[in-house]
């Protein structure tokens, strides 16, 4: 089978990144970040970049044609959701993808979606949200129980949540105390997550590797052009085995995303959020190395991708969650010898 991208996939993906560099290329996103250092419950995502990625077809890649999407599937999602991740894309990009044919407006970009996952996590942008994804409702879809809040519902769940400090200046973060009962998407009872979460822990899986690809490149370029000593950084060897172990980790990291995205297989998509997580953070801090000092400065932009991939690296399927599906999925361990052989 072969698994290398078809030409229609690549110019996808390069559509979609001459796209955000359109309409979010880092001047953008510097502003977005020297704004939204707050926990102003009532400020939201950038409405008319939302409207732009539904005109493009991001959150409605996947609905049928005739319901008024593009007709794509997973692999093709991954693509566009790496891209966000490469470009540090804000907003419940995830959520509202999922929410397409769901709510009303979510396919064109006109309602932006989060989703309360349970578990005691934060919801993630509830501020401005037009609605909200609870598991543990009254309804079915894709095989979980799921609500919908919207209108009254979701002004009294907005209402009872608190703001808490997020560690990523693009990402509010909101503690939610109205569930009423429904456990969220992540809720402990279940043994693997129903459709919609597996399939939201793939796409942050791809958002993971984009910000992990990209770390490397900003790692490698840096390490080209500063001079230390009288010589490019990039010489030396210590400076080599990170950026080797940087690339190392995003190739693994690549495959495993992509092939789950082909598969579905809940245990492979366990695998890729864990490695991509995995790639994500450790690039990041790796690439903060590589720049030395001015690494660790606002000005930069490494630390955005590392508090990014922390939160990310919590949302949909945590580490800890994602080793006991891949734990499950163990065949039980035979001893090599058995009978009193054994015994000696």
């Amino acid at each position: 089978m072969d698994f290398q991208l078809s030409d229609d996939q690549r110019a996808l993906r390069s559509g979609m990144r001459d796209l955000l560099g359109a309409v979010f290329d880092r001047d953008r996103m510097r502003a977005a970040v020297e704004r939204g250092g707050g926990v102003d419950r009532d400020r939201g995502v950038d409405r008319g970049l939302w409207r732009e990625l539904g005109a493009a077809g991001f959150f409605a890649l996947r609905l049928p044609e005739e319901a008024g999407g593009v007709g794509l599937g997973l692999p093709e999602a991954v693509l566009l959701f790496e891209e966000a991740g490469r470009a540090l894309l804000p907003g419940p990009l995830v959520a509202t993808h999922l929410a397409a044919g769901l709510v009303k407006g979510a396919a064109e970009g006109e309602a932006v979606v989060t989703a309360a996952e349970g578990g005691g996590r934060p919801v993630a942008d509830l501020g401005g949200a037009d609605a909200v994804l609870v598991g543990g409702g009254a309804g079915a879809v894709a095989g979980e129980r799921l609500e919908v809040l919207t209108g009254e519902e979701l002004e009294a769940f907005v209402a009872g949540a608190v703001p808490v400090r997020s560690m990523d200046p693009l990402t509010r973060l909101h503690r939610a105390t109205g569930l009423a009962g429904a456990t969220g998407l992540a809720g402990a009872s279940e043994a693997y997550p129903g459709a919609l979460r597996r399939e939201g822990a793939l796409l942050s899986a791809a958002e993971q590797l984009g910000s992990a690809a990209r770390t490397t490149e900003m790692a490698v370029q840096h390490a080209r052009s500063r001079e230390q000593f009288g010589s490019l950084i990039g010489s030396f060897q210590a400076v080599k085995h990170l950026c080797a172990d940087m690339l190392a980790r995003t190739e693994p990291a690549r495959s495993a995303v992509y092939a789950a995205a082909v598969t579905g297989d809940p245990v492979e998509i366990a695998a890729a959020k864990l490695l991509a997580d995995e790639a994500a953070v450790r690039n990041a801090r790796d690439c903060l190395q590589i720049h030395g000092g001015m690494g660790f400065t606002w000005e930069a932009d490494v630390h955005l991708h590392l508090k990014r991939a922390w939160l990310r690296a919590a949302r949909w399927l945590t580490a800890a969650e994602a080793e006991e599906v891949l734990a499950a999925d163990l065949d039980p361990v035979r001893p090599l010898y058995s009978g009193s052989a054994a015994l000696g």
